[in-house]
């Protein structure tokens, strides 16, 4: 069964990662996987939160929102309800905790860093998008405090691996790679799988969708999701270069 797209089921969709796209951030970067586009910043502010205060450890931190019309039909601003819902709360935790694997918290010193990763247009992969542009936005963010002698150590130290995430699914029987909107919603096994530059994994959260899943569609899944990681660690390496 073709994709929607027409790509290769191991095949990303087209990936642009543009930083410095706002003027007032230590860090920010416009990431696009295809049709879906997160503008993610990167904001330091010198000392820590009170809970960590003389610890010597620094803090990285992240909040996720989508517009009002990132989809085909607007919704609410979580900000007018008075309250975050439940899917903003567990996803901006996943791409804090993902960010802190790829950060020496001793190294950063007492600085925290705070990742604001607001979707502008959703088709799919919003939170595997912003993770991946969040690890540019962290790493300007960091030399911005480089250049201010503000670490506790050198800076190749504290970002001491690069981060990047994807999302890889079962549709149609058959396992694909960095799902668009009109797949995921079709899909009968949903993955979004966050890896380091080398491989390694930071976190899987797999759902059997419209049932169960076997143990080889599972490896299948996560083999595509590495490969795609990889790509992804070199498009932010590229992206990065002076």
């Amino acid at each position: 069964m073709a994709r929607p797209d027409g790509r290769r089921p191991d095949q990303l969709r087209p990936v642009t990662l543009t930083r410095g796209w706002s003027t007032h951030p230590e860090g920010s970067v416009l990431v696009e996987f295809g049709g879906t586009r997160v503008l993610c910043t990167a904001s330091v502010t010198e000392g820590v939160p009170r809970w960590r205060r003389g610890s010597g450890l620094g803090w990285v931190t992240a909040e996720y929102a989508m517009l009002p019309r990132a989809t085909n039909t607007r919704s609410d601003r979580e900000s007018v309800k008075g309250r975050v819902g439940g899917r903003t709360h567990e996803i901006s935790r996943l791409i804090g905790r993902s960010l802190r694997a790829a950060i020496d918290l001793k190294a950063l010193g007492e600085n925290s860093i705070v990742l604001d990763c607001d979707v502008l247009q959703a088709d799919g992969g919003t939170r595997t998008a912003a993770i991946t542009g969040a690890y540019v936005a962290l790493y300007d963010a960091v030399n911005w405090l480089a250049a201010r002698k503000a670490l506790s150590g050198q800076p190749e130290k504290v970002m001491h691996r690069s981060v990047a995430a994807v999302s890889v699914g079962v549709v149609a029987g058959e396992p694909r790679l960095d799902l668009c909107y009109d797949e995921d919603v079709a899909a009968e096994v949903d993955m979004n799988v966050i890896c380091t530059g080398t491989g390694d994994f930071v976190e899987v959260q797999g759902t059997g969708e419209a049932g169960v899943f076997a143990r080889d569609q599972l490896d299948a899944l996560l083999d595509l999701a590495v490969v795609g990681c990889l790509d992804l660690a070199e498009a932010q390496r590229k992206a990065l270069l002076p």
